[in-house]
């Protein structure tokens, strides 16, 4: 078994929860010192943050990822058990074994690999890890971007570790992600007998026309980065379940997944114009989860385009789309950010898996990237 594939095994038998996690960076801190690596623990909260640097001045490389998991459902549902790593046919089994244990493994073996054949290699390398990404993200990077911000820590190039590929690794690299911005509606209404509508003002007929005009409105053309804006009805919820009673409110919650075509801002006030042009008496409170960001053609991103031709032989589709990553709290400091890691098809699902072969090749395929950026 390879260095990689037993580290990835210690990580996924400790059943790091969000946002539990469960001492796999203190594990890694102590096995990252014994490199020369500096260590410092950034724990906000019930959240535990890791940095880790070696060496000094610029540029800046830093390799980003997550330790803390989704919970695991049903456990009579796996396999085998979920924070007991198996490998069947080629495959590694358990949770947080694509996302993103895989990924943290091959990032420290690669910095490890990396610093001991070039221990005087120019700039920094850095590990940055949170136990906060699976859950409300507000204590991990978002919390430590602030601390950075204020210690004005530079980064010039950074690596997300997100199991981005679909069918084999490296056939796709995230070169942006779009923003996300998430309102929590309440429309007020009065409640009543269904036999005196006179008597009551019914929410829901309030709000009927403004959400068809929500759903049915175009809201940006996007852009040759992104694709136009979409809107998402997630909840919606009215009366009190007996069929004779007008309810007294209304409650919605929608997300926008948005480009630069559009921000959140003017998302925010084409919204609640519709809803006043609607006459709808509502509440509105909003969740910017982070702007969008792309890293333009440049070092980065030929550096990781080389690296896969050279360890996968292939040419990577380069994509803005999918959720969220960690990626939008780094970008914002100035960083170009690019996403690479092993196959995303069992990512939050039972029996989640990763191919033992494309776990052996990922620490190269990394360390490949820090030669290219760092020319060593």
């Amino acid at each position: 078994m390879s260095d990689v594939v037993d580290l990835t095994c210690d990580l996924i038998r400790r059943a790091s929860v969000t946002p539990d996690d469960a001492g796999c960076q203190a594990m890694l801190a102590a096995r990252l010192a014994q490199s020369g690596f500096a260590v410092e623990s950034l724990r906000y909260g019930d959240v535990d943050n890791l940095w880790a640097t070696h060496g000094d001045g610029g540029p800046v490389v830093v390799f980003l990822g997550h330790t803390d998991v989704v919970p695991t459902g049903a456990v009579d549902a796996w396999a085998s058990p979920p924070f007991e790593p198996v490998i069947r046919d080629g495959l590694l089994y358990g949770r947080g074994a694509a996302d993103m244990k895989s990924g943290v493994a091959a990032m420290v073996v690669a910095l490890e690999e990396f610093v001991r054949a070039n221990p005087q290699h120019p700039g920094t390398l850095a590990l940055l890890l949170t136990s906060d990404e699976e859950g409300a993200s507000i204590d991990g990077v978002r919390r430590v971007a602030d601390e950075f911000r204020r210690r004005e820590q530079r980064i010039d190039w950074c690596v997300v570790g997100e199991p981005s590929s679909k069918t084999v690794l490296g056939d796709l690299i995230r070169v942006g992600r779009r923003g996300s911005l998430t309102g929590r509606l309440r429309v007020h209404g009065v409640q009543g007998h269904v036999a005196y509508p006179e008597k009551a003002d019914n929410p829901i007929h309030a709000f009927a026309e403004a959400l068809a005009q929500l759903t049915a409105i175009r809201w940006d053309e996007g852009n040759d980065a992104f694709p136009p804006t979409s809107f998402q009805i997630s909840n919606l919820h009215s009366g009190t379940g007996a069929d004779n009673v007008i309810p007294g409110d209304l409650h919605a919650v929608f997300n926008f997944r948005f480009g630069t075509a559009s921000t959140s801002a003017s998302l925010r006030e084409r919204v609640e114009v519709i809803l006043r042009a609607h006459s709808v008496n509502f509440t509105l409170d909003w969740w910017l989860s982070g702007d969008p960001f792309v890293t333009p053609s440049g070092k980065l991103r030929d550096a990781t385009l080389a690296s896969i031709a050279e360890h996968c032989g292939i040419v990577p589709e380069q994509s803005t789309g999918g959720g969220t990553s960690d990626g939008r709290f780094i970008a914002p400091l100035g960083a170009e950010v690019v996403e690479l890691g092993p196959v995303n098809a069992t990512i939050h699902k039972v029996d989640e898996q990763v191919s033992v072969s494309d776990l052996q090749r990922l620490p190269a395929l990394y360390g490949s990237i820090i030669g290219h950026l760092l020319q060593a």
